[in-house]
């Protein structure tokens, strides 16, 4: 479904981008994991070309992304990120009916995906309809800029981070909500992430990456029983690290230091 052919990016003399290559299969959903600066946000943007790659390809269902008008293309795409991005002057179903309104849907078939699409991510219609952007919670936001990805029914979703800014009760609720529409859906995802717990619980597959570079690319249990180099046992063991000392914690034990086992 999606496919990236030796993808590159240089910003002046630096290479933010090198070489990626890797392939999504439908219905999947791929965690890019990495460190500050490691590319992943930069290769999700070459994607839906909101940064046009350099060199290599990019494909869609087959079709090149290149082919297509930039605008066309990220029609196509969903497309979630950290800062949730809603129009602060727009009302919560306004935000949601853009991309179908610039699409040319009738008013009828619009309201009808606005309320349909409220009430998959848990958000009332009625009583969400007409609030604005500064009258939600963190997580309720956050709820309508999924929502608004998905209102042009793409099959295709990229996310940026999307619950990194939100308290981890909240969190926690919307991943459990993002599976269960990502599944209820069949849609075929690119999720960012730094957060190693994030990426083993949510992901079919985790690309990990460094430098620009593809260092690992495998099942949660597969990068966890045998990771490609050092450095990528210790970004998989820190969810471990950390259920020891919850554990050790529990049973009324010191808890262990940062640099023990």
């Amino acid at each position: 479904m999606i496919e990236l052919h030796q993808v590159g990016k240089r910003f002046g003399g630096v290479t933010a981008v090198d070489g990626v290559s890797l392939r999504v299969e439908p219905g999947e959903l791929l965690v890019l994991l990495g460190t500050s600066g490691s590319g992943k946000t930069t290769t999700l943007k070459m994607i839906n070309r909101l940064i046009e790659p350099d060199s290599g390809r990019v494909l869609i269902g087959g079709q090149d992304a290149a082919s297509l008008p930039a605008h066309e293309l990220r029609r196509r795409i969903g497309y979630v990120f950290q800062r949730v991005g809603l129009f602060p002057h727009l009302s919560v179903a306004d935000n949601v009916a853009v991309t179908p309104s610039l699409l040319g849907w009738d008013a009828a078939r619009v309201r009808a995906r606005v309320d349909a699409l409220l009430e998959l991510v848990e958000l009332e219609p009625a009583q969400f309809r007409e609030r604005r952007p500064d009258e939600l919670s963190g997580g309720q936001a956050q709820r309508v800029a999924v929502a608004r990805a998905l209102a042009a029914e793409p099959r295709v979703m990229l996310l940026d981070e999307p619950f990194a800014a939100l308290d981890p009760l909240t969190r926690d609720r919307l991943q459990g909500s993002f599976v269960r529409i990502r599944r209820r859906l069949g849609l075929t995802a690119i999720f960012v992430t730094h957060d190693m717990l994030e990426a083993l619980l949510l992901g079919d597959r985790i690309a990990v990456m460094r430098a620009g570079r593809l260092v690992q690319l495998g099942t949660g249990s597969e990068l966890l029983r045998a990771p490609a180099d050092e450095e990528v046992a210790r970004l998989m063991g820190a969810p471990l690290r950390q259920a020891r000392r919850v554990e050790a914690l529990l049973r009324g034990r010191p808890q262990a230091g940062e640099g023990d086992p």
